[in-house]
């Protein structure tokens, strides 16, 4: 493999690991390969990544966006689901960054899993809980891998994903928006989400059929409520959106029972019975969680 001279992988080098390791991007696991390092340092950049910063990144791949958090000082845990992937890429990193192994601690662990997969059991291996998350995201199943890890590591106090326009816009909308749904209001009870940019399909490789974007996470100051209200809260967001043609006041019913008992729990939480589910905040939908106590 040639040697990029800024320490970063680009086509060349992409596709010279990809031909060696006999590896084909493929739609099931979701892989499109950046190889464009302006981009990298673009996305380390807006994701606020500084030197000594614990970073987790899912779907690391041929390590692209792996080597630019670590050329930017943080350490790096990478989820990989690929077995020849997780395998090289420790090697393909000390190539890029001769001594990035050489300290006390290894400042890239590769977790060889799904990271769907991933528990508590698995961070508590970690010498220091991740606290940012940076990620090229499969595609195919990036909400629940952002869900999966915003309930899992309430120590995320930051993040910038990387996810197909329409998810991405999806998780950052707003509450009366046409693209608000159950991620969006999901997403916000962890902290606020914004569009921190586009990318450009020929980043990648092979060049996807869709447009991607960034968005960009910062934690709330302060948690918004128990995991016990969380979970109630998100069945309740579940139930509104299945229906969310329907008033809140039938939407609701699954969860909170007959018609006169919703109308009572969301008067009493100053919500409108026959509001529907996209003009409710998060806010809303915990007021209405609390109101059944």
């Amino acid at each position: 493999m040639s040697t990029d001279s800024r320490g970063l992988l680009g086509p060349v080098e992409v596709r010279e690991l990809a031909e060696r390791l006999d590896v084909t991007p493929t739609k099931k696991l979701g892989q499109n390969f950046v190889i464009d390092p302006n981009t990298v340092r673009k996305i380390v950049r807006l994701a606020g990544v500084q030197a000594g910063d614990h970073v987790i990144e899912v779907g690391p791949g041929l390590g692209s966006l792996t080597l630019g958090i670590t050329e930017a000082g943080a350490d790096v845990t990478a989820v990989e689901i690929d077995h020849r992937l997780a395998a090289e890429l420790p090697r393909t990193a000390e190539t890029m960054q001769p001594g990035i192994f050489a300290g006390p601690e290894p400042r890239l662990r590769v977790v060889r899993s799904d990271a769907l997969d991933i528990t508590e059991a698995v961070l508590a291996d970690l010498p220091a809980r991740p606290e940012v998350l940076v990620a090229n995201l499969p595609y195919n199943v990036s909400v629940p891998i952002l869900m999966h890890l915003l309930e899992l590591i309430p120590e995320l106090r930051a993040g910038l994903v990387m996810v197909q326009a329409e998810v991405g816009y999806r998780i950052a909308a707003s509450p009366g928006s046409k693209e608000y749904g159950a991620p969006s209001a999901k997403a916000a009870w962890y902290g606020g989400w914004r569009i921190a940019g586009t990318v450009s399909r020929r980043i990648f490789w092979p060049v996807p059929g869709v447009d991607s974007v960034l968005v960009a996470y910062e934690r709330r100051a302060e948690p918004r409520g128990t995991e016990e209200e969380r979970r109630l809260v998100f069945e309740l967001v579940n139930a509104a959106f299945a229906q969310r043609r329907k008033m809140l006041r039938q939407a609701l019913q699954p969860v909170l029972g007959p018609l006169d008992r919703v109308v009572e729990v969301m008067t009493a939480a100053g919500v409108d019975p026959t509001l529907r589910a996209e003009q409710l905040r998060i806010d809303d939908y915990l007021a209405i969680g609390r109101a059944t106590g």
